[in-house]
C-alpha cells in the first residue's frame, strides 16, 4: 500500500510486503525509542490523542511515539470532555479537528466509527481500537514482537504454532493478530474460549480458507501443548450486555507457572495484549510468572513504541528524514539503557 497521508483502520490494508516495511522502518526507530539519539523530523506537527474509552499503554504510546519524533501532542480523553458529549456529530467532529492537526489518533467503543470518522478526516486516521471490531498497532506490535522472540530462536513467523486463550469474541486484538498472521505460511492456531466466548465464524472460515491449520477448544489444557507462543487476553468485560453475564466468565482460564510447567514446551513465550486483570478473581497471567524468561508482556509494551513510530513516519513521509533530523543524547541514556543503547 501507499502509505504516505492514508488511513490506518483496518490490518485488512496490509498484504505482507507492506507488514515487512513497517517492520523495517521500526527498527531503524530503536536508538530514538531508547534514547540514544534524538530526532525533530516532526518539529511543529501536531498530534490529536482522542480517546473515546479508557486507555493506557496505547494512548500513551502513541503519544510518546509521536514526542520522540519531535512533534506535540493534544489529547482528548473522555466523551464528556468533548462536543461529542453535546451531540455534535462524529462528521463534524473530524471536519474540526482536522484542522487542527496533521494527524490523529482515535479510539472508539462502537465498531466502525474510526472509519466513519475517517472520512471527514482531512488527515490521517489511525484506529487504536473501535469496540470488538479491530486493533491494527496493537496487531502490528504484537507480530513484530513474535518475529523478533522467534528470530532469537532461529525461527521466523512461518510454520508458527499459537495458542490464544480467553475471551476472542470480543477481543478485538486476537481479530486483527489472527487476520495479520494470515499472510504468512503454514500458521497452526489453537483457539481456547469458554463456550459462547468463540472467535467470530468469518475469521476462523477465512483461515482455513487461506489454508491454515485451526483447531478450537474450550479446554486450557486441550491447547496449549506444542505451541511457540501462548497469547492470553482477559475477557472483555466492558462488551457484555450486562456486568453479570461477564463474571459468569471472569478467571475461568488462568496460566500460572505449574500450568505452563505441565503443560508448555520450556521455551513457549507467553504474550498478553494488557491490561492484565490482576484482581484475585481474574488473573489470567499469575503473578509466579514474573520471573519466567518466557514470559514477553513487556517486551510487546515497548515494542509498541517502535511500531507506532514506524506508522507515523511513513503516513506522514518521513520515514527517510528521521535520521537527517537526529543527534546523538549525552545525558539520562547511559542510565537507564546502558552505553551504546
Amino acid at each position: 500500500m501507499d502509505f504516505v497521508g492514508s488511513h490506518i483502520l483496518s490490518v485488512n490494508q496490509f498484504d505482507r510486503s507492506d507488514i515487512e516495511h513497517i517492520f523495517r522502518v521500526a527498527d531503524e526507530m530503536r536508538p530514538y525509542a531508547n534514547r540514544a539519539r534524538i530526532t525533530h523530523v516532526l518539529d511543529g506537527a501536531i498530534l490529536s490523542n482522542m480517546f473515546f474509552e479508557p486507555s493506557t499503554r496505547t494512548r500513551v504510546s502513541f503519544g510518546c511515539a509521536f514526542n520522540l519524533l519531535g512533534g506535540e501532542v493534544r489529547e482528548t480523553t473522555e466523551v464528556k470532555a468533548s462536543s461529542l458529549a453535546k451531540g455534535e456529530s462524529l462528521y463534524d467532529t473530524a471536519r474540526v479537528l482536522s484542522g487542527y492537526s496533521d494527524v490523529i489518533v482515535m479510539r472508539h467503543p462502537e465498531a466502525g466509527s474510526v472509519a466513519e470518522f475517517a472520512k471527514a478526516s482531512r488527515v490521517p486516521v489511525i484506529n487504536a481500537g473501535d469496540g470488538p471490531n479491530e486493533h491494527p498497532s496493537q496487531a502490528l506490535l504484537d507480530l513484530y514482537t513474535i518475529r523478533k522472540e522467534m528470530n532469537s530462536r532461529g525461527r521466523s513467523i512461518d510454520d508458527l504454532r499459537i495458542a490464544l486463550v480467553g475471551d476472542l469474541k470480543y477481543g478485538r486484538a486476537v481479530h486483527s493478530l489472527c487476520k495479520l498472521l494470515g499472510l504468512f505460511d503454514n500458521v497452526h492456531y489453537q483457539l481456547i474460549s469458554p463456550p459462547g466466548l468463540e472467535a467470530p465464524e468469518n475469521i476462523t472460515k477465512e483461515l482455513s480458507r487461506r489454508g491454515h491449520h485451526v483447531d478450537e477448544h474450550h479446554e486450557l489444557e486441550q491447547g496449549i501443548d506444542h505451541v511457540d507462543i501462548l497469547y492470553v487476553t482477559r475477557t472483555q468485560e466492558e462488551r457484555f450486555p450486562d456486568q453479570e453475564e461477564a463474571d459468569r466468565y471472569r478467571g475461568l482460564f488462568r496460566v500460572n507457572q505449574d500450568i505452563y510447567t505441565k503443560n508448555c514446551e520450556p521455551n513457549t513465550v507467553i504474550m498478553h495484549p494488557l491490561p492484565r486483570d490482576s484482581r484475585a478473581q481474574a488473573q489470567e497471567l499469575d503473578d509466579d510468572l514474573m520471573q519466567n524468561p518466557n514470559l514477553a508482556i513487556f517486551r510487546q509494551t515497548d515494542n509498541g513504541v517502535l511500531i507506532r513510530m514506524a506508522l507515523f513516519a511513513l503516513v506522514l513521509d518521513v520515514a527517510g528524514e528521521v535520521h537527517n533530523h537526529a543527534k546523538p543524547v549525552t545525558w539520562y541514556t547511559a542510565k537507564r539503557f546502558g552505553e551504546g543503547a
